[in-house]
């Protein structure tokens, strides 16, 4: 692997500790995270004033020449391919875009090609500095293959870095809409006895468990209430349809963000999604409650009615507020129509 030497030298008052300085103090353009820095540190990649220091706490003072060799981001073995993408916004750092229903976003053994990222690869070409050392997107969340919406994807290391925290702790906001069976009322007493179940002010419902694999089948999730991943869901109801009403479209945001997170909980919660496979479970309609071409088009609904339209996150290079939406597909608008 090829590698190249970046130099520059420390500025007037630098933090006490090497690696908080060289962070400090490192050109934007290198694009390199924190972690990314001390792991070079630790590898003898770093020379302070020519000597090679290994010890990330070492001090170092003002106009001290730092060099480092960084290794250049070797090529992905994925392959790019020019796939259509619906780009929200780009820059240097990062890219958000509206994926469409039926695109898996990274290859897997079952789909090793037409991915989100084979796209990507083939858009971004050089503007991808590397992540970990290849030059690949980075995936900081994912959303499933028939389901449509916002993803953020890194262009570098300190952009993933700084996503991939927010995630992790939470703090990125991420809302969905969604078709279900049924609709959520605090007034049903059906759902005051479903445990992990509760409503706050506004008619919220509060989805609170434990998720993990399931135990017999590895493509699903099930609901825990020990062990597994801590997960909260909440939702309200939109709008109503039918007469008595047997569906309602709902928002739904995420505390966490699990595998499956809003399909299961809803199951759980007795309101599967439309056309879900997995956890939807098709219901019989009320007789007459929907005109007949409407219940037709939510039994032959092909999908999850699943949509990812609202992203927010801070930048993780210039730490501003960014929020965008992406308005409901095709697909679900003509279903939408069709039940009115």
């Amino acid at each position: 692997m090829s590698s190249k030497t970046l130099t520059f030298d420390i500025a007037a008052d630098p933090p006490s500790r090497l690696d908080k300085a060289i962070a400090r103090d490192v050109p934007d353009e290198a694009a390199l995270s924190r972690t990314r820095l001390a792991r070079l540190i630790e590898d003898g990649a770093v020379q302070v004033g020519g000597a090679i220091v290994v010890n990330p706490k070492a001090k170092v003072g003002e106009g001290v020449r730092i060099d480092i060799q960084i290794d250049v981001a070797s090529e992905s073995h994925i392959g790019p391919e020019d796939i259509p993408l619906d780009v929200v916004y780009e820059d240097n750092a990062l890219i958000v875009v509206n994926k469409p229903a039926g695109m898996v976003v990274h290859p897997a053994p079952g789909t090793p090609s037409g991915t989100l990222v084979n796209a990507l690869l083939h858009h971004c070409g050089d503007d991808l500095s590397g992540v970990g050392g290849l030059k690949r997107p980075g995936i900081v969340h994912r959303i499933d293959k028939d389901t449509s919406g916002l993803l953020v994807v890194a262009k570098s290391d300190k952009a993933h870095q700084g996503l991939a925290a927010q995630f992790a702790d939470h703090t990125a906001e991420r809302r969905y809409q969604a078709l279900v069976y049924g609709v959520p009322d605090a007034n049903d007493p059906r759902l005051r006895g479903v445990r992990g179940t509760s409503f706050e002010a506004g008619n919220i419902l509060r989805i609170t468990t434990q998720l993990a694999r399931h135990k017999t089948d590895r493509q699903r999730q099930a609901v825990l209430f020990q062990g597994g991943r801590h997960a909260v869901t909440r939702t309200c109801v939109i709008e109503r349809f039918g007469a008595p009403p047997c569906l309602s479209l709902i928002a739904c945001w995420l505390e966490t963000g699990r595998t499956h997170q809003i399909r299961v909980h809803m199951a759980h919660a007795g309101h599967g999604l439309v056309g879900d496979p997995v956890y939807g479970g098709a219901r019989k309609l009320p007789k007459s409650a929907l005109p007949e071409s409407g219940a037709q088009a939510v039994k032959a609904f092909p999908r999850q009615a699943l949509h990812a339209g609202l992203l927010g996150f801070q930048h993780p290079v210039t730490g501003e507020a960014m929020r965008f939406e992406a308005g409901m597909p095709t697909d679900m608008k003509q279903l939408l129509l069709s039940i009115k």
